[in-house]
C-alpha cells in the first residue's frame, strides 16, 4: 500500500525545511510541524496502520528519538509491543550495542538483550522519521537480529534518496519510505 497523491501532499506540506541546520549547507526536515498538524499526523498514522495491519508483526522497534513518536503510536494501533533502540547509556537493563560511523566519528545504539525474548523469532518493524546515510538504521537492524528477532521491514517517513542509506539498508531488510527527497 502506498500513499495517494493527496495524502502525500498533506504530509509533505506539513514538514518544515530549516536551512543551515545543524550546520551551513544542510536543509533540516523538521517533523515537529507534522506532529502539530492533526490532519497530517492522522493521515500518516492511518496510512501506516493500513500498510502494516496484515504484516503479522509482534513488535515495532523505534529508533531514538523521533522513531519513538511514530513507533509507539503505531504499536498501540496494531496492538503489538514497542521496543526502543536508544543511544548508548540510556537503557537501564543489560544491553547489546552496535557502533556505526558518522561523517565526524562513531556513535552507538543499544537495545535490551531480552527485548524480544517473549516471542521466539519475533517479527519486527523498524521505524524512524528519516533515513540519510543509513548508519543508525543499519546498526538498529543488526541489533534486532542480534536480539533474536526478524526485521521484516524498515519504515521511514522521509528518505534522502541522494544519499545511499536506503540502498545500504536493503541488504538487511526491505525498506519503505513515504516521502523521497532528491
Amino acid at each position: 500500500m502506498t500513499l495517494s497523491n493527496i495524502e502525500r501532499k498533506i504530509i509533505e506540506n506539513s514538514i518544515r525545511d530549516i536551512k543551515d541546520f545543524p550546520k551551513p549547507g544542510i536543509v533540516f526536515k523538521d517533523i515537529t510541524t507534522l506532529l502539530n498538524d492533526k490532519e497530517a499526523y492522522g493521515v500518516l498514522m492511518n496510512h501506516l496502520y493500513q500498510r502494516y495491519k496484515e504484516y503479522n508483526l509482534d513488535y515495532i522497534a523505534g529508533i531514538d528519538a523521533r522513531g519513538f513518536i511514530f513507533g509507539a503510536a503505531l504499536a498501540q494501533m496494531l496492538r503489538v509491543g514497542f521496543v526502543p533502540i536508544r543511544k548508548k547509556g540510556k537503557l537501564p537493563y543489560t544491553t547489546i550495542s552496535e557502533k556505526y560511523s558518522l561523517e565526524y566519528g562513531v556513535d552507538e545504539v543499544e537495545i535490551h538483550i531480552d527485548a524480544f525474548s517473549s516471542i521466539e523469532n519475533a517479527r519486527v518493524l523498524l521505524i524512524d522519521d528519516l533515513i540519510a546515510t543509513g548508519g543508525t538504521a543499519n546498526a538498529a537492524a543488526t541489533l534486532v537480529k542480534q536480539a533474536g528477532a526478524q526485521c521484516i521491514e524498515a519504515c521511514f517517513i522521509i528518505a534522502l534518496s541522494f544519499l545511499d542509506g536506503v540502498e545500504n539498508l536493503e541488504s538487511k531488510t526491505d525498506v519503505y519510505s513515504l516521502i523521497e527527497v532528491n
